[in-house]
């Protein structure tokens, strides 16, 4: 699965710390996320999107099997 998360950051001008904080994780799991380490929680989606205004389809993408 991929995300967006890096470059809603960007145009919000929000660090992974404050991500973190917002949505109540460590940085760590913020950068884990970001990098493809590891798959957020449904609830944990849903905080992240609701964070940026946006759907969660549009913050993850899922990759399509040719």
């Amino acid at each position: 699965m991929k995300n967006k998360i890096k470059v809603e950051r960007a145009e919000k001008d929000v660090t992974q710390q404050q991500l973190a904080d917002a949505v109540g994780v460590s940085r760590q799991t913020i950068v884990a996320i970001e990098k493809g380490r590891f798959l957020p929680s449904t609830p944990l989606a849903i905080k992240i999107s609701r964070f940026f205004g946006k759907s969660v389809e549009t913050i993850f993408l899922l990759e399509e099997d040719d």
